[in-house]
């Protein structure tokens, strides 16, 4: 499973690198190392919409505080 975070200017006003910590303390935290790629990108043309994050090319758009939840329905659930 691919994981993206966007990290432009705009996102990063909104929290990407906490939404980036969040996920990478979680992915480690459930031992999915290895069945999750994070990684970041530039503007994703949606920065209207909050921290842009995709998931196998779906996108979602999450804040630091919704990260857990988005983790837990959209990642661990799916790996």
């Amino acid at each position: 499973m691919k994981v993206t975070v966007c990290i432009g200017s705009s996102c990063h006003i909104k929290g990407s690198r906490q939404v980036v910590e969040g996920l990478q303390y979680l992915i480690s935290k459930e031992g999915l190392g290895d069945k999750v790629e994070l990684g970041g990108t530039f503007c994703m043309g949606k920065c209207q919409q909050g921290v842009c994050v995709t998931v196998d090319d779906n996108f979602f758009s999450v804040t630091p505080d919704t990260v857990k939840e988005f983790f837990d329905k959209e990642i661990k659930a799916k790996v």
